[in-house]
């Protein structure tokens, strides 16, 4: 198996060499992050910190597709999934930062938008992407024209859980990158060279991105940057065939997810709350933890959480 190193390193190369020009430019257009009157009070020093950096590891990981040749491959749809909730990521920061409504776009604008992505996501990835793979087991279990409906509902809920998660410096863009090294993985022990190679530029472009994105954040990721995770990631499960395994490697976004509706749905039934606030990072912030605590600890919970991922997948493997 031969990986394109170049590729991987142009990736990494560009974002770096981006960031001190992109950075300054959504600077001088007041491309700002608001923070919410109702987020922690610490948060409020980050506010007018640029944002819609998402678009320096997009750019990135574009330019290391198209190098690694990942455009001729199947593959090629998780650049596009990348691509197009960007595009929507990118229409909500602009109404946030422009027109000055923090919100960005109606929920169900966002969700029609996500659907519509999802539809296409699924559509590229039929019928290949129709068998799962179990975990552990090893079993295929094929879904027929069920793919659809599942294909759909699978995608808007892994973009949706990255956006939830970029709350904290840093903790997307490292809990993201934790995914992909679960497909480094499994991309080399099935000598799927574009799989492996479209997962290390992913990978070597958040680290780069990391380097602007880390405690104290310079740039913002923006739902830009979060739905184009999002997008990626739940791409290159649809295509290899893994979405039951991102339950396991995406633990963290999955328990994000899950203490937002555990809180909306307690409120609203009993009037009480579980968590000092939601998602669980704000959560553990207002108990008293600082956010590189709180940070690392996500990272940890994620790390370990890829390798029993990869435990799981070897476990089924004959």
């Amino acid at each position: 198996m031969v990986i394109n190193n170049f590729a991987v390193l142009v990736s990494f190369l560009t974002v770096l060499l981006l960031g001190p020009v992109v950075i300054p430019l959504l600077k001088r257009m007041k491309f700002g992050q608001t923070i919410r009157d109702e987020g922690p009070r610490a948060h409020q020093v980050k506010s007018g910190t640029p944002t819609m950096g998402g678009i320096l590891f997009i750019l990135a990981i574009v330019v290391g597709a198209m190098g690694g040749g990942l455009h001729r491959s199947p593959y090629v749809v998780v650049v596009v999934s990348l691509l197009l909730f960007g595009i929507l990521g990118f229409a909500d920061d602009y109404i946030k930062v422009v027109q000055k409504r923090n919100l960005g776009l109606r929920a169900y604008q966002k969700l029609l938008g996500q659907t519509g992505i999802a539809l296409v996501i699924a559509g590229m990835t039929y019928p290949a992407g129709r068998e799962l793979l179990i975990p552990l087991t090893g079993g295929i279990m094929d879904l027929g024209l069920w793919y659809y409906p599942f294909s759909v509902l699978f995608m808007v809920s892994v973009v949706n859980a990255v956006n939830l998660t970029d709350g904290l410096d840093g903790l997307s863009t490292g809990l993201s990158i934790l995914c992909m090294v679960f497909y480094v993985v499994v991309g080399s022990l099935r000598g799927d060279v574009p799989m492996t190679t479209g997962s290390l530029i992913f990978i070597m472009s958040l680290l780069g991105f990391l380097y602007f994105n880390r405690y104290p954040a310079r740039v913002f990721m923006g739902d830009t940057g979060s739905l184009a995770l999002g997008g990626f990631i739940g791409g290159m499960a649809l295509v290899s065939g893994t979405p039951l395994y991102i339950l396991v490697i995406g633990g963290v976004f999955v328990a994000e997810t899950l203490s937002v509706i555990l809180q909306v749905a307690s409120f609203k039934t009993t009037g009480k709350r579980i968590f000092k606030m939601s998602p669980l990072h704000h959560h553990f912030e207002l108990v008293g933890w600082s956010e590189k605590k709180v940070v690392g600890t996500f990272w940890l919970a994620g790390g370990l959480l890829s390798l029993l991922g990869i435990a799981l997948y070897l476990g089924g493997t004959p």
